[in-house]
């Protein structure tokens, strides 16, 4: 499969011409390398804790109100059935210039729409990050069937293609800003994010210019990390607590540096998780624009 994000030398010049195309190397749905939470169907998850029931619209406790004393160890959060969360880049329909790999990127607005309704008309319930830290750490109990829907890039459409379908069904979701893109041509705006912020989305960490950060080096954490993190706070006038790796890819020296930053969690793709800090390797697979709903919630089933 192919990348399309590219450091700053060359990303000007592929905002301009319109080639970024997503933030992640595709892989394909997989199960989990927990067999046991990899068994267990994608509505699971919420039946492992004792709390009452929240949804997108509760609101969960922050990780910083959660005492350290009250959370789990690595072993807990490991053993825990994972929720399923998907990551979306465009939502539009597909161009002849599109390659075949950009088209797992690209996710068709009827195509769209009908992953949506699916959702809905099979039970799903979107669950925002809060939700997922208390149930990974205390146990805090899901609606029935949680979701989490996410979003890579900042790419316009996800504001004004996918958030009115989400709307429709009273859906949250997630949005991990690359800052370098705000105000770009096909991106969105800040007021946009504030927007989506104020709505009860949550705005998350996606670099400043989607960096590969297993190459990031000394002055690198602060210009991928602590700077777009202060924009995002800036913007929204709340604390970035969550981060989304750029295409996916990780490595152990990263985590204490995103911990030294502020970040509670971190997102990967369909890769294993950390065994010490599972938290900053929580799973996600992308939903790709090839995918029709049966397909969808096949994966969704599978991979978690």
């Amino acid at each position: 499969m192919i990348r399309f994000r590219t450091p700053l030398s060359l990303a000007s010049a592929s905002l301009a011409a319109g080639l970024l195309l997503s933030s992640c190397e595709t892989k394909p749905a997989t199960t989990s390398e927990n067999p046991t939470a990899a068994a267990v169907p994608a509505d699971s998850a919420a039946k492992a804790a004792p709390a009452a029931p929240v949804d997108a619209t509760t609101t969960a406790p922050s990780p910083g109100e959660i005492p350290a004393a009250q959370r789990a160890d690595a072993a807990a959060v490991l053993a825990r059935p994972q929720v399923p969360i998907l990551c979306y880049h465009q939502i539009r329909d597909w161009r002849a210039k599109d390659s075949k790999g950009a088209k797992d990127y690209i996710v068709p607005v009827a195509q769209f729409k009908a992953q949506m309704k699916m959702l809905a008309d099979s039970g799903y319930h979107t669950i925002l990050p809060d939700q997922l830290y208390a149930y990974l750490t205390t146990g805090a109990k899901l609606p029935s069937k949680p979701i989490m829907l996410t979003f890579d890039d900042t790419d316009l459409d996800q504001f004004t293609v996918a958030k009115p379908t989400l709307d429709k069904y009273g859906y949250k979701a997630v949005y991990f800003i690359m800052t370098v893109s705000l105000g770009r041509p096909r991106y969105m705006s800040k007021a946009q994010v504030k927007q989506l912020s104020d709505e009860g989305n949550v705005i998350g960490s996606h670099t400043w210019d989607h960096h590969n950060v297993k190459k990031y080096e000394g002055q690198d954490w602060v210009t991928q990390i602590e700077k777009p993190t202060k924009t995002l706070e800036e913007i929204t006038g709340k604390k970035i607590n969550y981060f989304a790796y750029p295409f996916g890819l990780w490595r152990p020296e990263s985590i204490p540096e995103l911990k030294k930053r502020g970040m509670d969690a971190a997102f990967i793709l369909a890769e294993k998780r950390d065994q010490q800090d599972p938290l900053y390797t929580i799973r996600r697979i992308i939903a790709s624009g090839y995918w029709s709903p049966r397909t969808l919630h096949n994966s969704i089933v599978q991979s978690f």
